[in-house]
């Protein structure tokens, strides 16, 4: 699909693509910002006067978000994907006592996917934050202000992840899966304002002075 006709697609009464899938492009784009910063080093005068160890860091770090931006492609996908099945359960019948249960078994199951794809994305938006902090440190500066809309995108797409996580865990009957959960979120969403602000404060601090 054609960036125009997928943002057509997002606009309409149609349920996904969402916040999600949405949520998952910007960890894509993401790392594709960071991938064009590494590009922009690779093989550059600046580049060949680091030391080896930095140059490999550079390289290794090229490689990573090259894939990276890959996969959360692929989670765009997973989402909607885990979203229908959420809608195909609440189509089961429910005619019977037995077909409630397995009705409400197979929500709580297709609820528990929904939740881990969003999880999924975060967890992978927050590990890009590495990358970018090495873009930012090592990269050629002047791209330094695609590092830090990187830096942003890696935080929405950790944000709104993690909201698509919590509304969907608020679904789910199992209480401890849900504070297992919950807490995980908590976890991630401190460790992203903490590795962005460190980011943010280098770039502003290149663009300022």
């Amino acid at each position: 699909m054609e960036l125009k006709d997928f943002i057509e697609e997002l606009s309409s009464n149609s349920p996904a693509p969402g916040g999600g899938s949405i949520s998952a492009l910007c960890g894509s784009l993401a790392n594709g910002l960071g991938s064009m910063v590494f590009n922009l080093t690779v093989g550059k005068k600046m580049f060949s006067n680091y030391e080896k160890h930095i140059q490999d860091t550079i390289k290794e770090s090229l490689e990573k978000v090259s894939v990276r931006k890959e996969e959360f492609l692929k989670l765009m996908d997973k989402d909607t994907e885990a979203f229908m099945k959420v809608m195909e359960g609440f189509k089961l019948p429910k005619d019977t006592e037995e077909n409630k249960k397995i009705r409400n078994e197979k929500i709580q199951e297709a609820y528990k996917e929904a939740v881990l794809v969003p999880l999924e994305v975060a967890e992978k938006a927050l590990d890009t934050y590495e990358h970018i902090l090495i873009a930012c440190k090592y990269g050629n500066k002047n791209a330094i202000t695609d590092a830090g809309v990187a830096c942003l995108l890696a935080s929405t797409s950790v944000q709104g992840a993690i909201l698509n996580v919590r509304i969907n865990l608020s679904s789910i009957s199992d209480e401890e899966y849900r504070e297992k959960i919950s807490n995980r979120c908590d976890e991630i969403m401190m460790a992203s304002e903490k590795e962005k602000d460190e980011i943010m404060k280098i770039v502003n601090g290149i663009v300022q002075s």
